[in-house]
């Protein structure tokens, strides 16, 4: 069994697969304080309820923006599952792609790791749109090089801001609000980040189409993507196992030999 794990700013990711079928998917706040003990008991628990047991973990990958985190899951998989991890990044582990950067190096992993699970499952040019801390638009040609990208705030990231930097303004919650027009602080504030961000992708979208000049699917991916998604027609499909797939992907290519 193979054990993908995705370390990102807020979340991290755990999957297992057997072969190519993924046996269970499972999300935790990333903590880079966190022990792989804790890690251990944790998923353990979660294994167990699944039917799965991590003794039967026998290769795994993982990927991460957060540098502090990286000990505790490479400790997770050698100490528990008995397994030296394939780290996307590292020397010598091949994508499968071209990545046509200036510095490929400051690439966040987990986007190269999502163009990585887009090109192994469709057949155009992309615009992949991953709503994590940040909003990130990757732009994947249609031979599947990584040609670059954007990055924005992410939804959760400027919601925090506006209460933090605005003493009346309370937390909300973030929803498809009926109208744009509110007539109260909290309604108004759920309007202008909802319409304002779907302002934001449909705009960047267009925006990049013109520049790229080729026909190009939008995929979107992430815990907030069926919410924009539903808000417009910019967004052509929800993948959520983009980054998942791209690590599988990236384990087949790199896998020790028999």
């Amino acid at each position: 069994m193979l054990l993908a794990i995705d370390v990102g700013n807020t979340n991290t990711v755990f999957a297992v697969f057997v072969g190519d079928k993924l046996q269970g998917q499972w999300r935790a706040a990333t903590d880079p304080r966190r022990t792989a003990d804790e890690y251990a008991v944790w998923l353990g628990q979660l294994f167990e309820s699944a039917g799965l047991d991590l003794n039967d973990i026998d290769a795994s990958i993982l990927s991460t923006v957060v540098p502090q985190g990286l000990f505790a899951v490479s400790d997770l998989c050698e100490r528990y599952c008995g397994c030296k991890p394939i780290v996307v990044g590292d020397e010598g582990v091949s994508l499968g792609i071209d990545v046509h950067v200036d510095r490929p190096g400051e690439v966040g992993a987990d986007r190269l790791v999502n163009a990585v699970g887009a090109y192994s499952n469709y057949d155009s040019a992309l615009i992949l749109i991953d709503f994590g801390t940040a909003t990130t638009f990757d732009i994947i040609d249609q031979h599947g090089s990584y040609e670059g990208g954007v990055i924005a705030p992410g939804v959760n990231l400027s919601l925090e801001a506006l209460h933090q930097a605005a003493a009346q303004l309370p937390r909300v919650a973030i929803r498809k609000p009926d109208m744009v027009i509110a007539r109260s602080t909290v309604p108004a504030m759920e309007s202008g980040i909802y319409w304002g961000y779907l302002g934001l992708i449909e705009g960047i979208v267009s925006r990049i189409k013109t520049d790229f000049q080729e026909k190009m699917q939008v995929i979107a991916t992430g815990g907030l993507a069926p919410l924009f998604a539903n808000g417009t027609s910019s967004i052509d499909s929800v993948d959520a196992d983009l980054t998942i797939r791209g690590l599988l992907a990236i384990y087949k290519l790199n896998k020790p030999s028999a």
